[in-house]
């Protein structure tokens, strides 16, 4: 294992560089946060919307959820500036309420019912503002079930909209209708829908191509949608530096470090020049696929180029040394962080203990998760996970249910992420009594079991050779309508 700390040491050195220097871009743009999957889980680096508010705060009400907003696209909110204060909540109402009996009418869909004509014969005000209220019902409610279905729904009101001689499609709703259809795997009408947009003059965004990449399951199409993003002139890939970074944040968030390597490869024969972005996206993918020697000359590389360690390197850093089961290195690299300004947070104590934990070493994680306290960083729910995990991995079920008794008395509410690691734990300790009843708590608890914890709890409780109580998790789960075409999954267990 190379030293993480030499190239620390060999930064700190060469001039102690304030945090400032490296702040002014927000986070977002900087790098990424959680770094293993269940620290993501409260945290979204993969969702590139900037939300924005489209009424005040003074209102009763609020819109539908912002996450499906895009910063880039200020024209769905010209409909509101067109109205002073006292007719704006009228106006937002109106567009809501209609939206809601489009939507009904959308329903009604099928052989022998007009559903454009009864659209019109409403004369529905067709704004921004009551497209986007209908697209954003439409794909709250896609199942598996009834996806094809709300992409035909959604296209078909997409085109009886762009008709309207008053309206015009905005970016939003483009990428709206494409969220649905790619619920649907719908691939070349997202590409007709890019093609449109870009016939009528709209910028091709960063969004775009998250939404795009996103869809794609297999590495070979996902090179084709990356290839055409570079060679487009159409596309807007601000607020990042370069459309290289746009595209490598975007193939981070679903993991794509292969491809990573690739574009970072073609951004370099380009002759464009990697920033600190670059360098932390492309560091965490050679990490990744355990590609060490690259990531210490990427480092190092980094370095020498006057480039000072943020926030995110220092996390990927932690976490290299903690899976290294490298602790007194990881406590030299604490020490370096505050020399440049940079006061270690729960993030990064949490970061350490997850590497140290997959490395088998709960008793090096207890100490960091105690000096976190000291430090004054108050463990969130996701530094407790871990801790959980991290005991049940080494087979210590007694320390795990310590630490889940010590959450409650803190005031931290389980996750579902907890939960399956303590029914993964006492199932390994044969106690799947009380691994059902967790099943029953969390629900009381207002948490829902997602199929990870029924998957989990079903597998084990048929390795055990209960067989009855894994068909009443089942039947549990089927009777609240949840995960029922992942079902194929679970009954694979049966065959293990």
């Amino acid at each position: 294992m190379f030293s993480i700390t030499q190239s620390a040491h060999k930064f700190i050195s060469f001039s102690l560089i304030s945090r400032s220097l490296c702040s002014n871009t927000n986070a977002f743009i900087d790098g990424f946060q959680r770094i293993e999957k269940h620290l993501l889980a409260n945290q979204s680096p993969s969702n590139p919307n900037f939300d924005e508010t489209l009424e005040h705060n003074s209102l009763d009400f609020v819109t539908t959820s912002d996450r499906y907003e895009d910063h880039e696209d200020h024209k769905d909110h010209d409909d509101l500036h067109q109205h002073n204060i006292f007719t704006r909540a009228r106006f937002i109402r109106a567009a809501k309420q209609n939206a809601v009996t489009a939507l009904h009418i959308l329903q009604q869909d099928g052989p022998g019912f007009d559903t454009k004509s009864a659209l019109d014969s409403l004369n529905l005000e067709v704004s921004r503002l009551f497209v986007r209220e209908v697209l954003i019902g439409i794909l709250k409610n896609i199942t598996h079930v009834n996806r094809d279905r709300c992409a035909k729904l959604g296209y078909k009101f997409f085109v009886w909209a762009g008709e309207k001689q008053s309206y015009k499609h905005t970016v939003n709703a483009y990428h709206l209708i494409m969220q649905i259809l790619a619920q649907s795997e719908e691939y070349k009408a997202m590409w007709r829908l890019v093609d449109e947009m870009t016939e009528k003059g709209h910028p091709v965004t960063s969004r775009t191509f998250n939404i795009l990449i996103c869809t794609c399951g297999e590495a070979g199409v996902a090179k084709k949608v990356v290839e055409r993003f570079i060679k487009s002139k159409s596309f807007n890939f601000r607020p990042y530096s370069h459309c290289f970074n746009a595209i490598l944040h975007s193939l981070l968030a679903v993991k794509q470090y292969e491809l990573i390597e690739w574009a970072y490869q073609r951004m370099l024969t380009d002759r464009y020049k990697p920033d600190l972005l670059t360098y932390n996206i492309v560091m965490y993918a050679k990490y990744r696929l355990g590609k060490l020697g690259q990531f210490r000359r990427l480092l190092d590389e980094m370095i020498e180029s006057g480039f000072p360690l943020d926030v995110h390197t220092f996390n990927i850093l932690l976490h290299v040394l903690g899976k290294g089961d490298k602790p007194a290195d990881a406590v030299n690299l604490l020490t370096d962080m505050k020399k440049v300004g940079i006061e270690p947070n729960v993030l990064h104590f949490t970061t350490l203990i997850d590497g140290l934990s997959r490395a088998g070493n709960m008793e090096a994680c207890k100490h960091f998760f105690d000096e976190m306290v000291k430090y004054g960083c108050e463990p969130d729910v996701v530094a407790y996970t871990v801790m959980i995990t991290g005991y049940i991995a080494v087979g210590q079920l007694e320390k795990a249910e310590e630490m889940f008794s010590e959450m409650f008395n803190k005031g931290k509410i389980p996750n579902v992420y907890t939960y399956n690691s303590m029914i993964r734990g006492r199932c390994m300790a044969g106690k799947f009594e009380y691994a059902c009843s967790m099943l029953k708590e969390m629900e009381f608890r207002g948490c829902n079991p997602n199929f990870l914890v029924y998957s989990t709890l079903v597998s084990n409780l048929r390795k055990a050779g209960k067989f009855s109580e894994a068909n009443e998790v089942i039947k549990h789960m089927v009777e609240k309508g949840q995960y029922t075409h992942l079902l194929h999954k679970i009954w694979r267990y049966q065959r293990c």
